[in-house]
């Protein structure tokens, strides 16, 4: 079999974490925030430059499980922009569809990070949100699969790589952002032409109805062949191939960075069911890839190559009733 072809669609940016006791959270009328003195001077004990974006962080997923992956998106000519090529040429991910601003820097991401790995971002989306229609064509695409992350809330972008990815008989996997979800009507119309569909449960409730997980998962799989839905610790139901599977954990490690953990997750699926791996395989594999991820700082250090040995995870698998 052919390896298969995929292309990530979306952000792609540089980021650099700060780390220390500085950053610890404090609680603040019963909500945990962090609180930073106007004019003064704070040191940070841990400085880590890295690179990320949703669409990014997949395509590195991709690469690294064998797949011929690629890139699309926007980044502007300056350091930034070096880094985001530079990681992208070590990870083996094709760069020839890049698109570059002439007005906009690359986008970049300033994370706090405290001491039990949550984090707050500062996000500077520059180029990354400056997506045309006119650039982001498929007409000189030649991939088996097109991955769709977040663009800016720019919805007419999305219809357009679908209808045009339909048209090509590409597959689509779509993650869309909140931006993308805050038009569920026009999300909904497109999904007939979406393969993989992933979103965490809060997400996944603005598209279709649903009180659980599985019966979001449900719901959605009316609409594409496989959808997938996570809800936090307490694990995730994906539903096709006329099967519901639901899984919790992966491991219980120490959570260093959450940064990219969802964008491992759902890449980490995809990447499965485009090898032509079960359902099973696809959310064991998923989940361990975004364990991986937590489990260091970046949003792709800990990202899964393609030879690990992946340990055994419960499963329940249940036969899809029509």
């Amino acid at each position: 079999m052919a390896t298969p072809k995929i292309l990530a669609i979306g952000t792609a940016t540089q980021d650099v974490y700060l780390g220390g006791k500085v950053f610890k959270p404090v609680r603040d009328q019963g909500v945990m925030e962090e609180q930073f003195e106007l004019g003064a001077k704070l040191e940070v004990e841990s400085l880590f430059f890295s690179c990320g974006g949703g669409a990014g962080n997949a395509a590195v997923t991709f690469a690294r499980q064998g797949l011929e992956s690629a890139f699309m998106g926007y980044i502007g000519h300056d350091p930034a922009g070096a880094a985001v090529v530079a990681d992208f040429d070590h990870e083996h991910v094709d760069v020839a569809h890049i698109r570059y601003s002439k007005e906009t820097p690359t986008g970049y991401s300033l994370i706090l990070l405290a001491p039990n790995g949550e984090r707050t971002v500062l996000v500077y989306r520059g180029a990354s949100a400056h997506f045309t229609l006119a650039d982001l064509s498929l007409k000189d695409v030649d991939v088996d699969w097109l991955y769709l992350s977040s663009f800016a809330g720019q919805i007419d972008i999305l219809e357009s790589l679908v209808t045009q990815a339909a048209k090509k008989g590409i597959k689509v996997a779509l993650n869309p952002g909140k931006g993308e979800l805050a038009h569920p009507a026009k999300m909904r119309a497109l999904l007939e032409d979406v393969t993989v569909l992933g979103a965490n449960k809060e997400e996944m409730a603005q598209l279709v109805e649903g009180g659980t997980a599985e019966e979001l998962a449900r719901h959605a799989a009316h609409y594409v062949d496989y959808a997938i839905v996570t809800d936090g610790p307490k694990g995730e139901v994906a539903v096709g191939d006329g099967k519901i599977v639901k899984g919790g954990m992966y491991d219980d490690v120490k959570v260093v960075d959450r940064l990219g953990a969802g964008d491992a997750f759902h890449s980490g699926f995809v990447s499965q069911l485009a090898l032509g791996r079960s359902l099973e395989e696809a959310v064991v594999f998923a989940s361990a890839n975004s364990t991986a991820v937590v489990n260091q700082i970046g949003a792709r250090t800990g990202i899964l190559g393609q030879n690990v040995t992946l340990k055994e995870m419960a499963l329940t698998v249940k036969t899809l009733k029509a």
